[in-house]
């Protein structure tokens, strides 16, 4: 080969080059533009999905502030009965009950 040849032949790959790297950018480029519309889909998807939840979490405070509203008659009865000593005699008299 002589030496124009290889010049050419130089030239030719660095032709080749820059299409490889034109070409990779450009499906850079595409793969970024996808990720771009997912990702903001996403985003859509998690900010309705927080706003279920919140009102989700907003109800369940109120349905807990009712169940305390109404066992409030029965405090004082539910505070004796989960003793320890309470629970114990409550085991004993189930005890004398199931022995006779």
């Amino acid at each position: 080969m002589t030496e124009e040849t290889l010049g050419w032949v130089g030239i030719a790959l660095l032709v080749a080059a820059g299409l490889a790297i034109v070409v990779e950018v450009a499906v850079a480029a595409m793969w970024g533009t996808a990720l771009t519309r997912r990702t903001m889909k996403l985003s859509e998807r998690l900010t309705a999905d927080r706003g279920m939840l919140e009102s989700d979490i907003e109800r369940l405070r109120l349905a807990m502030a009712e169940t305390q509203r109404l066992w409030k008659p029965y405090r004082r009865i539910l505070r004796w009965v989960r003793h320890p000593l309470a629970f114990a005699l409550m085991q004993s008299f189930l005890r004398r009950r199931l022995a006779r």
